[in-house]
């Protein structure tokens, strides 16, 4: 039998009135908007930039080895199915200090990578009218499109699930047909993938590309409101890694049957580019619309998992109990919601694309590392939220094999990419300290 129970003796499926809404299908929707959003509009000219022909490459090479991270992700989110996602996951596997980092990097970068992509949505949209970029209208947009998110979001998990379905299909369909066309009227041949693969150009680019694919763990925040979560995260996961896969490495190959050596050198809109080679200004203007899209969906698949990492540190006493307030008609965290909002939009206003993005990439990794390292404590453990919980054959090695990877992948990070992640982790200490003496104050009064 194996063990049930967190804390004290809390089971590892209760959430405190919140709605089981999430089934196989919108949680892949999910995972695809908040993985496929504004990066694969650039990513092209970056990577080719990177390792040249051989990015269709660097592309299968960060498949595998998120497919491993994910293989870890499946397993731990089919044995806990609490809100936080990965940090719950951690803190039940390694304790609440290990869960806390985890869960302060989750927030953390869902919160600026949302204020990014936010910010970068007004950018697109401002190529067809150009004062929509002065800071007032810059503002009231952002303003709107978070008042939005927000509403629908506190209105019903099914209302927000629903609606990332159908952006899912809108920003899917103009990139399918990119491809097709643009496949198809390329003048250039078939590029050569392998011709000049160098193995130490290949790391960095991995590095950078694994980007592309982060994300899918934001996913897994609300897993307090999915149905069956030993039968949906799997499945959820897996077909929206695959459907990414093939979208990404799709693009890059027809981009660069299109551009060829020029696509390295068309870093601000590659995919633009391509499409006006092919296409003229109406592919353009197509391609820019797409862009906008893909960073709408982004931003609303971000909005409806982020608050979630606030509601869970209410729920666990590192925020004030307010946060996991559940309203009282709608089953949603309207507390949590309206609060990452704000802050969100806060941080959308005050800085734009560029200063956004130092969030670093380490931080992701990291939190990779410590969810790999979970999915096999949980697994030792023989932890289970209910249902039979995931498994392939050989599981249990893939987590050491998902963590060489992940080890590999920093081995190719800079020293100021590392300090970044570290001044994170001092700062998330001193918070869970200030936290933990909170806690034990009030118990000594209530005791006394």
């Amino acid at each position: 039998m194996g063990s049930r129970v967190r804390g004290n003796d809390e089971p590892l499926n209760a959430e405190h009135g919140l709605e089981r809404a999430i089934g196989v299908r919108a949680l892949a929707a999910t995972a695809f908007n908040v993985t496929v959003g504004g990066g694969i509009f650039v990513l092209p000219a970056v990577v080719a930039a990177a390792i040249g022909p051989s990015a269709p490459v660097a592309y299968v090479v960060v498949a595998a080895a998120m497919g491993l991270i994910v293989l870890c992700f499946a397993q731990a989110g089919s044995r806990v199915s609490l809100t936080g996602g990965p940090y719950a996951y951690v803190e039940i596997a390694l304790g609440k200090y290990i869960g806390f980092l985890v869960g302060t990097l989750l927030w953390l970068v869902g919160t600026t990578a949302t204020a990014a992509v936010g910010s970068a949505f007004i950018g697109s949209i401002a190529v067809f009218w150009a004062p929509l970029a002065q800071p007032v209208p810059r503002a009231l947009i952002l303003a709107l499109v978070f008042v939005l998110f927000g509403a629908l979001n506190i209105r019903g998990t099914r209302q927000s699930t629903r609606f990332l379905e159908l952006v899912t299909i809108v920003k899917l369909l103009p990139l399918i047909v990119f491809v097709v066309i643009g496949a198809a009227l390329a003048h250039g041949g078939a590029p050569d993938v392998f011709g000049n693969l160098a193995p130490a150009k290949l790391g960095r680019s991995v590095i950078v590309l694994i980007f592309a694919f982060a994300g899918i763990e934001f996913a897994l925040v609300p897993s307090g409101e999915v149905r069956d979560p030993a039968r949906t995260v799997p499945r959820a996961l897996f077909m929206a890694m695959t459907a990414i896969t093939i979208l990404y490495v799709s693009i890059q190959y027809v981009a660069q049957m299109i551009l060829g050596p020029q696509l390295a050198l068309e870093q601000a809109a590659p995919l633009t580019s391509a499409a006006r080679a092919v296409a003229g200004s109406g592919g353009a203007i197509f391609i820019g619309v797409c862009a906008s899209i893909s960073m709408f969906g982004y931003v609303s698949g971000m909005m409806f998992t982020a608050p979630r990492a606030l509601y869970a540190f209410g729920r666990d006493g590192i925020l004030p109990p307010i946060f996991a307030r559940v309203h009282r008609k709608y089953d949603t965290p309207a507390v949590a919601i309206a609060v990452q909002c704000a802050m969100t939009f806060i941080v959308a206003v005050t800085g734009g694309f560029a200063e956004l993005a130092i969030l670093s990439n380490i931080a992701v990794l990291v939190l990779y590392l410590f969810c790999c390292i979970s999915a096999w404590e949980l697994r030792r453990k023989n932890v289970q939220a209910g249902g039979t919980p995931f498994r392939i054959p050989g599981g249990a090695v893939v987590p050491f094999l998902a963590v060489a990877v992940i080890v590999w992948i920093l081995s190719n990070a800079t020293v100021k990419e590392f300090s970044v992640i570290g001044g994170v982790l001092v700062v998330a200490s001193g918070l869970f300290l200030v936290a933990r003496a909170r806690t034990r104050g009030s118990a000594a009064l209530a005791n006394s």
